[in-house]
């Protein structure tokens, strides 16, 4: 079937096609074009470096670019460069994430901007359909080449380490290729695994900030809050386009059902929605946009240039956009969970939902209590890891690589952010749907019916006191479904 194939051309990559390929069981297949443009590259890589000298092809790496390597021992030179890089440190990171690694840098090959034999695309592809993975370490990368997870792949390729086979772990040999000499760093200079998890972190964000819409419709209907602060002039008279989206989607959820509002004004968790949520959507899009502009670059050093016959030694690895975006993300990230943390307390409160406090089965039972304290562990993650990445930096090789984006840093604690987000935001789901099935109400239509009773044949009906850890979880499993219901 034509869904169940992704094919990799250099140029078309999304986000959400990386996201099928680590995540679904898709074959990938290689465009005609992108094999072609690869293998363009290296054969202008190959004319140039016979005329001139190329950094990493006929020199040393790093400070080591003014020495220049002997003709006889340049058979050597790559595999001596692969050994000592592929040095990463501590746990493996997530099987998903490496073979988001490896679609990237399949893709950015078939740019045709490295000049790698392109051989090695269809080894690439072959170790992707067979499930196989490198040993890839969490530490070793700063945000100015993924060296140390290329070269481990790369001694894969060449039998010298074996592959893990997914999902249990086990090593045993795999498809093999023998990528040459001088194509050593030109396959391991690359930001392949920083961008793979950027491209799978910024997926989740984006289906989770769409599921926060729903979710808060679904606590407004619970309070009975007030429509106006959604209001198109109200919009208009401070024209954000986030804003403006996030109060549309709040419109369209809740435009089935006029209950009077309960206040004349409501707490900033529904008041101010769209003015802190609304730069979450712009900040998470913006993320987006950057990271698929990456993934379909040919971000190489030095690049080859086939048109003008020659290569460009440049700064083109650098991943500053990348970290910066990741870094708003997350701060915005943050302010739209602690509103969410704030609505959380109001369906705790008695005044807000006509029920016995914390919504508990007698005056004196704790009921969702708990959930406050869940729902705030998570935040404090969320503001703990928006601290931005890009404040660091680093001078490393003898001072001439003398700074550092650590948009590594910055991919990893997005995945992180977002994982503590999917938690804290079940919690409020939880508590919204246990409030409207107690006060005995339900959305009379449209998709926030819809999410009401997709909710509801999930969670719980119990209201006595009882562990909520499960609850919590289902939740939490209910919000990417939840986010297809937004309008």
């Amino acid at each position: 079937m034509e869904n169940s194939r992704i094919v990799i051309d250099g140029t078309s990559l999304t986000c959400a096609r990386v996201v099928r390929v680590s995540r679904e069981d898709v074959t990938v297949v290689m465009a005609a074009e992108g094999v072609e443009r690869a293998r363009r590259a290296w054969v202008t890589a190959r004319e140039v470096s016979a005329a001139r000298p190329v950094y990493g092809r006929t020199t040393g790496v790093g400070a080591n670019r003014v020495v220049d390597v002997e003709w006889e021992d340049a058979d050597a030179h790559g595999l001596r460069l692969l050994r000592s890089h592929a040095a990463g440190a501590g746990p493996l990171v997530a099987p998903e994430i490496v073979r988001a690694m490896l679609t990237v840098r399949l893709n950015q090959i078939a740019a045709g901007g490295s000049g790698v034999e392109p051989g090695v695309l269809q080894a690439l592809a072959d170790v992707l359909n067979l499930g196989l993975l490198p040993p890839v370490p969490a530490y070793g990368a700063i945000g100015t080449g993924d060296l140390t997870a290329l070269a481990s792949t790369a001694l894969c390729l060449l039998g010298e380490r074996d592959w893990l086979a997914d999902p249990d772990g086990t090593r045993r040999p795999g498809p093999g290729y023998r990528l040459r000499s001088p194509d050593a760093l030109a396959f391991i200079s690359s930001n392949a695994a920083t961008l793979g998890e950027a491209a799978l972190a910024v997926a989740d964000l984006r289906e989770l900030l769409r599921a926060s819409t729903v979710v808060a419709a679904l606590s407004h209907f619970a309070v009975r809050g007030s429509e106006e602060p959604y209001a198109q002039p109200v919009q208009d008279a401070c024209p954000h386009p986030g804003q403006a989206e996030a109060a549309a989607a709040m419109r369209a959820l809740l435009a089935f059902d006029r209950p009077a509002p309960m206040r004349i004004q409501d707490p900033y968790g529904y008041r101010a929605f769209p003015q802190v949520h609304g730069p979450a959507l712009e900040a998470a899009a913006y993320a987006e946009e950057v990271v698929t502009r990456e993934i379909n670059a040919a971000a190489e050093n030095p690049l080859v240039d086939v048109a003008g016959r020659t290569v460009w030694h440049n700064g083109n690895f650098h991943t500053a956009y990348v970290g910066l975006a990741l870094d708003a993300a997350r701060a915005a990230l943050f302010q739209t969970m602690a509103l969410a943390a704030a609505r959380l307390g109001t369906l705790a409160e008695p005044a807000f939902t006509g029920l016995y406090p914390f919504q508990g089965a007698t005056e004196a039972s704790s009921g969702i209590m708990i959930l406050e304290y869940v729902a705030h562990s998570c935040l404090a993650d969320v503001r703990r890891l928006a601290t931005p990445a890009a404040l660091g930096s680093a001078v490393l090789s003898r001072g001439v690589e003398e700074h550092a984006g650590f948009s590594t840093q910055s991919a990893r604690a997005t995945t992180d952010a977002v994982a503590a987000y999917r938690l804290g935001l079940g919690c409020e789901l939880v508590a919204a749907v246990r409030a409207l099935r107690m006060q005995g109400r339900a959305p009379s239509g449209g998709p926030l019916r819809s999410a009401y009773d997709m909710a509801g044949a999930v969670l719980d009906p119990r209201v006595e006191d009882r562990p909520l850890d499960a609850d919590i979880a289902a939740a939490a499993d209910l919000l990417p479904g939840l986010a297809r219901l937004h309008p």
